[in-house]
């Protein structure tokens, strides 16, 4: 419960409850000396009420008119003062507490809670050894009392005080503190998702410098493995496209006029004796294996280093690579949408959207069982957008990218792009953007690092 609990009530809870503790303690300690303060502060009138009293009872037993000798002296007494005579026939003796009650200045609760202590205030006068009344010392502790209300009110003023100055003084400190750990926890954040550019502020007391001081050099140094890696995988993808073109040169330069010859023998042997029987068929036979063994080359030939892009462009490269694709599937409804200024991309980027796009609609004719697909490629801005969608069955639960699709997504990642695989509304979209720019002028690093395990990127 207290881990659920925010930053700011984990303060303020401990700080409100201990300032609560010290006014109630200091309620306690007023309660419990106040009692003691009273009787300590009216002793000496008692003592002098005990000494007027046995006093006026040796005046009065010496006087020969004891009587008139008690009127003279309650006369003398003033109605204001503390020390007063009560006849034994006015009833029982009052208590300090009687005369406070009509205190307006300080609140009733505030002298129940207070204990008046007993000033054992009667003295008996005798008059020929019966008891004609007392002199009673009953003080006024208005303003003894007013005293102690003022006291309390000053002490729960300063706790208040001492809350509300503590309080905003937390409330500020924790703000601040809580600003510089969201800034920290929102470039984390940045960092985790691999923007590395956008620095997190500095601020705050030493130990949040420090961490984001240290957040700050973590992000330059990704960024710097980031850039290295995607250096070395253009570089990669380089050197695999110069390997696929020195093998695609061997099999076209070298088998290509071999399979020619062979061909072209066949065909002769077959003119020379077109009556020779079982003769005449093998030939025959022959030529067919070697037409296919041609056609086989030529599509060899053209994955591996697709001619049509360096010739013709990448604009109708596309379009001749969607003409074979309705060829081989007739009964998929192809629509495609290919902009008029892809003829001026080329390099490992063309070579990398003529890639995903073969790529893409192979796993169409393949797997998705689609029955019409549509291609879409166009420059919008600074990035080249390319998308494959088609109405088949989709990829199953927990479908990762295939081999082809990978070998893609390293290329994508080399030149700085982003591929992805979405099932929506029924459809399979393959997603892909490059950054044109980027791409067209992506530094080739010598520095050979190793290369991250890439992560395959599913979205639904």
């Amino acid at each position: 419960m207290w881990q659920r609990l925010s930053f700011r009530t984990q303060l303020f809870l401990p700080l409100g409850a201990s300032l609560l503790v010290a006014l109630i303690l200091g309620g306690i300690l007023l309660h419990l000396f106040a009692t003691i303060q009273l009787a300590d502060e009216n002793e000496p009138a008692r003592r002098s009420t005990r000494i007027i009293s046995a006093a006026l009872n040796n005046s009065l037993s010496a006087s020969g008119n004891p009587q008139k000798t008690l009127d003279a002296f309650v006369q003398l007494l003033d109605t204001s003062s503390d020390i007063q005579f009560r006849r034994v026939e006015e009833g029982p003796l009052p208590s300090p507490r009687d005369d406070i009650r009509n205190l307006k200045l300080v609140p009733g609760w505030f002298i129940n809670l207070l204990t008046i202590p007993d000033m054992d205030n009667a003295s008996p006068v005798m008059i020929d050894g019966k008891q004609v009344g007392n002199l009673v010392f009953l003080p006024d502790l208005s303003a003894d009392l007013f005293e102690k209300w003022i006291g309390f009110l000053a002490l729960a003023s300063l706790v208040a005080a001492l809350m509300l100055l503590t309080g905003t003084v937390a409330y500020l400190f924790a703000g601040s503190t809580l600003r510089r750990l969201q800034h920290l926890g929102n470039g984390l954040t940045r960092i985790r998702r691999g923007d590395y550019a956008t620095p997190i502020p500095v601020g705050g007391p030493p130990e949040i410098r420090q961490s984001c001081e240290e957040a700050n050099a973590l992000a330059a140094t990704l960024a710097q493995l980031s850039q290295d890696n995607r250096d070395l995988m253009h570089r990669l993808v380089s050197l695999q496209d110069d390997e696929r073109r020195d093998l695609a040169r061997e099999l076209h330069d070298e088998l290509g006029p071999l399979l020619f010859g062979i061909r072209a023998g066949t065909i002769a042997l077959i003119d020379a004796a077109p009556q020779a029987g079982n003769l005449s068929n093998s030939a025959e036979e022959m030529l067919q294996s070697v037409e296919a063994l041609q056609q086989t080359n030529r599509r060899i030939l053209d994955r591996l280093r697709p001619l049509y892009i360096e010739e013709l462009g990448l604009s109708t490269s596309v379009r001749t690579l969607l003409q074979n694709f309705r060829k081989q599937a007739p009964h998929i409804v192809l629509t495609d949408t290919i902009g008029s200024d892809l003829n001026g991309v080329d390099g490992p980027l063309a070579q990398t959207v003529y890639r995903v796009i073969q790529e893409a609609l192979t796993n169409v004719l393949r797997h998705a069982k689609a029955s019409n697909a549509d291609v879409h490629v166009a420059i919008t801005g600074e990035t080249l957008v390319v998308e494959i969608s088609d109405d088949g069955g989709g990829f199953p639960e927990g479908n990762v990218f295939g081999r082809g699709l990978t070998g893609m997504h390293e290329r994508v990642r080399a030149l700085s792009g982003s591929l992805s695989l979405l099932r929506v509304d029924g459809r399979t979209y393959v997603r892909c953007r490059l950054p044109v720019q980027l791409a067209r002028e992506a530094p080739v690093s010598p520095s050979m690092i190793l290369s991250e395990k890439l992560p395959t990127q599913i979205e639904r």
